[in-house]
């Protein structure tokens, strides 16, 4: 059976909603208000520490093992608690027959290991194959072989399932620029409405409202669609096929942050109109009714921008209290620049007579966001990338430029506006509002690469510890060389494929004689998000030669090879790799 119907099986299995006081989905919204709190308390004030993605860290069966009975049942355990349906084992044999007997489980008390139960294995050699979703909603698969003996022959060339293992197809990222767009421009509008613009007649502003209620709808609708459609990726089943998919929205730590920004994004809709509602411009005091609601409607504004921080990567980044404040200040900022922008170009285009009190106002918020932004995005860069190098030799990094790329476009474009357009207002000329719209694209446009941002995992940590490596390898089979400490090493990878058994090996040689007895470690670490670390020694298989086959290149994307070697005499010394494993 192919991983898609696996998945698709288990779905099906939890069509039926569960029972009150199971596993919390049928949590009344006070409970979910109060489990809000708590998660936000908790991520603010958590000790800092490291989050990693969800990487195998232990199997049983072991990988390349030969065993003499069949077992009963494969069990992997995982650096972080994985979700057992979002997951995907299937076990073959070399003709492709599956070997499974039962969907994936959690046993309990090990929140960390799922298990599969097995059908009878005749001697021979059976492929594992695994896909789980981590914390914050990137999939992450692998793949290993085990045999059955006591005599199973050599291993055959197994098919692994063709998975993507990215968040960031083009129908997630549409959908999330939307959400994020959305709400952003939602909580702008209303500041530019109800603080910047307010000394405005009452008429001009009501364009500004309509702009307002367009964007929390289109916020609201779409913040449920991404839902459904990143949860119909992870589980493989067609979006339309809600009856399956609403049991699994909040089982994951990424589905449950999205319904809380859909009700935080709820509540501000109320709350910003009923402070719209009882808001009087005409008076240069606001009453004690409208003080209390526009009170609470910045709350709710606030609770908005802070979900996508605490359920992101923010959350999982140490120092995690700083990295959520700086999230906060960078979408808080963001929202006041594309919101205004916004407001302006509907008052241009409705009420002009209002831009002479809202233009100078705003161009001083404005620059007091972008300032924000700027000293936030530096910050959260510096925690995010653990290198320098991080900026071009991984797709965050990448991503980063782009955004990076459109801010400065938009800031010139924001000081055009700022020198030649608020005199001309200011002095009664008429202004044209082409700069304006331009800025509004160039800003949505960074929206867009933030997007891209949250839909790929930041790079590792060990991308500062690797150092220059010796060689940059891949895509493709190695095999390449690298002289160190007056040695010579011989790298060889094949097929150098993720998610397959590789065969690694290194011949180490020394003014041409073969280096014996050496002991040889090869340690892999995936670079373009946070897995941890894998070691795997190499047994000597000839004179100077020290190779095994390995599942070490479990996904797709970048990875620091280092080869230690403690020769039998001579001191030891380490040789580093970047390789690149396509699937």
């Amino acid at each position: 059976m192919s991983a898609r119907a696996e998945i698709a099986s288990r779905a099906e299995a939890v069509r039926a909603p569960a029972a009150a006081g199971g596993d919390g989905r049928s949590r009344t919204p006070v409970k979910r208000w109060a489990a809000l709190a708590a998660v936000v308390a908790a991520a603010l004030l958590a000790p800092s520490s490291a989050y990693a993605h969800a990487v195998l860290v232990r199997a049983v069966p072991s990988a390349s093992r030969v065993v003499d009975r069949a077992p009963g049942q494969v069990r992997l355990t995982f650096s972080e608690p994985v979700e057992p349906r979002f997951a995907a084992i299937s076990v073959t044999d070399a003709a492709g027959h599956r070997r499974t007997a039962s969907n994936p489980r959690r046993p309990s008390g090990d929140p960390d290991t799922i298990v599969v139960a097995l059908r009878s294995q005749p001697q021979g050699w059976y492929l594992v194959y695994w896909r789980v979703i981590s914390v914050d909603g990137h999939p992450v698969r692998g793949a290993f072989t085990y045999a059955v003996g006591p005599n199973p022959g050599p291993a055959p060339q197994f098919v692994v399932p063709s998975v993507s293992e990215t968040a960031a197809t083009p129908r997630l990222l549409a959908a999330r620029w939307i959400v994020t767009l959305a709400a952003m421009a939602a909580i702008g509008l209303f500041l530019l409405r109800i603080l910047i613009a307010r000394p405005a007649r009452a008429a001009n502003l009501r364009p500004v409202t309509v702009a307002f209620v367009i964007a929390t709808g289109a916020g609201l609708l779409a913040a449920p669609v991404y839902l459904v459609l990143a949860t119909a990726q992870f589980t493989l089943r067609s979006p339309l096929d809600l009856g399956a998919l609403a049991p699994l929205l909040d089982v994951s730590a990424f589905g449950r942050g999205y319904l809380d920004l859909e009700l935080t994004l709820a509540l501000f809709a109320f709350a910003a109109g009923v402070a719209i509602a009882v808001d009087r411009p005409e008076r240069p005091r606001r009453s004690v009714a409208e003080l209390l609601a526009l009170s609470g409607a910045l709350l709710a504004a606030a609770a908005v921008v802070l979900i996508p921080g605490v359920s992101g990567h923010a959350g999982q980044t140490s120092p995690r209290g700083l990295a959520i404040a700086l999230d906060w200040i960078h979408l808080a900022a963001g929202s006041v620049w594309i919101g205004g922008l916004l407001g302006l170009l509907v008052l241009w285009r409705t009420a002009p007579q209002a831009l002479a009190i809202t233009v100078p106002r705003f161009s001083n918020v404005a620059l007091a966001a972008v300032g924000a932004l700027i000293a936030t995005g530096i910050a959260a860069a510096v925690i995010h990338l653990p290198a320098l190098s991080s900026l071009w030799d991984t797709g965050y990094g990448q991503a980063l430029i782009a955004k990076i790329a459109l801010i400065v476009a938009a800031l010139l474009l924001a000081a055009v506006n700022l020198l030649r357009t608020r005199p001309r207002i200011q002095s009664g000329r008429p202004a044209a509002s082409r700069l304006v719209s331009g800025e509004i694209v160039i800003v949505a446009g960074a929206v867009f690469a933030a997007a891209v941002l949250t839909s790929l995992a930041p790079p590792a940590k060990a991308v500062a510890d690797l150092g220059a490596p010796a060689a940059r390898v891949g895509p493709g089979r190695v095999h390449t060389t690298a002289a160190q400490a007056g040695y010579r090493l011989a790298l060889t990878i094949a097929p150098n494929r993720a998610a397959v058994p590789n065969r690694f090996a290194v011949t180490i040689t020394k003014d041409g004689t073969p280096v014996q007895r050496a002991v040889v470690t090869a340690g892999f670490a995936m670079l373009d998000m946070e897995m941890g670390r894998q070691a795997y020694r190499l047994p000597e298989a000839a004179p100077g030669v020290y190779g095994r086959d390995a599942p070490a290149l479990v996904m797709v994307g970048h990875w620091g090879l280092t080869i230690d070697v403690e020769p039998p005499q001579g001191r030891p010394f380490t040789v580093t790799f970047l390789d690149k494993a396509n699937g």
